[in-house]
């Protein structure tokens, strides 16, 4: 059987790892173009495709797939029998599903139907969430429609971030996966339709996601935090400057504040914030400039004051 893998970032190299290491004979994996990254705008390849190589593997980083005949030539020159996508980064247009005899399958980092989109593991987070998991599928035309092949669960514990959830969830992909394809390669694969009056979708994060309501109840902005985590980051302001929350936790008290995002004390132990529901603790921040550190670190060379007011 000879696979085309497609997908771009980190979240996508254990699924293609573990095709490799399984021996499957992977013709070419397909990823977005090299794009500028960190401060220095440095041109940077993206994950799969340093694996890829590695690997060597044939990569192609097609700018565009609708209507573009040289890369569609290309892709039925090299006459896959399955595409495998995992966080590819673009809808496949029925031109290029339909060149695999096998059709093309798809690791989602959710229990589909819900949470179709591009961060399902950042707003299952987001919204409390406790058990997420991964689904492999049909790809067809749609964002994230196509018919079932399996599911598993995965705990999310209450502390637990968005980069920890992704960093289980691919390597659960990876194992799921390999699953689906032997089942593929037995022909005892059963497609099971989603129920699309069931779904619900997320939409992509921006910068601005992560700046945070204090009108909120403690633990919505503590799962704010979490998700948001490694990036954009939750963040609010001190005075005029930009205030990163790299980490806080729930403290044991449902009071509401008549003045919210007022820091109401300040010790090592962090900044102990009134919220629309509950005190909430800031235990990690950064300033823009600064280094991220504990707030007893921060304290050590810098003022924090009590009465302040974090947003405003």
């Amino acid at each position: 059987m000879k696979i085309v893998f497609m997908g771009t970032p980190d979240f996508a190299v254990p699924s293609l790892r573990a095709l490799v290491e399984k021996g499957y004979n992977i013709v070419a994996a397909i990823t977005q173009p090299d794009k500028p990254k960190g401060r220095g705008n440095k041109v940077t390849p993206p994950p799969i495709k340093d694996y890829a190589q590695l690997q060597e593997i044939e990569v192609l980083q097609p700018t565009k797939l609708r209507k573009n005949e040289e890369f569609l030539v290309k892709l039925k020159e090299i006459a896959p029998d399955l595409l495998v996508t995992c966080a590819y980064g673009n809808i496949l247009p029925q031109a290029v599903l339909d060149v695999p005899p096998l059709g093309c399958i798809n690791v989602h980092g959710s229990l589909l139907p819900k949470y179709r989109g591009a961060a399902p593991i950042q707003w299952s987070i987001i919204n409390g969430d406790k058990i997420t998991g991964i689904t492999t599928m049909f790809t067809e035309i749609g964002m994230d429609t196509g018919d079932i092949l399996l599911k598993r669960e995965v705990d999310i514990n209450d502390d637990m971030n968005s980069q920890e959830l992704h960093d289980i969830l691919s390597k659960v992909g990876a194992e799921l996966l390999l699953e689906t394809i032997q089942l593929i390669e037995q022909d005892k694969l059963i497609r099971i339709p989603q129920a699309h009056d069931e779904a619900t979708h997320v939409p992509k994060l921006s910068k601005e996601t992560g700046l945070i309501d204090w009108f909120k109840d403690a633990q919505s902005i503590h799962n704010l935090v979490r998700g948001v985590f490694p990036w954009p980051v939750a963040y609010t302001y001190y005075g005029e400057n930009r205030m990163r929350i790299l980490r806080t936790k729930v403290m044991n008290n449902t009071d509401s504040f008549n003045v919210v995002g007022e820091i109401i004390d300040v010790n090592d132990e962090g900044l102990f914030i009134s919220t629309g529901k509950g005190l909430i603790c800031i235990e990690q921040l950064q300033f823009d400039g600064g280094k991220a550190m504990s707030v007893g670190q921060y304290l050590r060379g810098h003022s924090l004051d009590k009465g302040q007011i974090l947003g405003r």
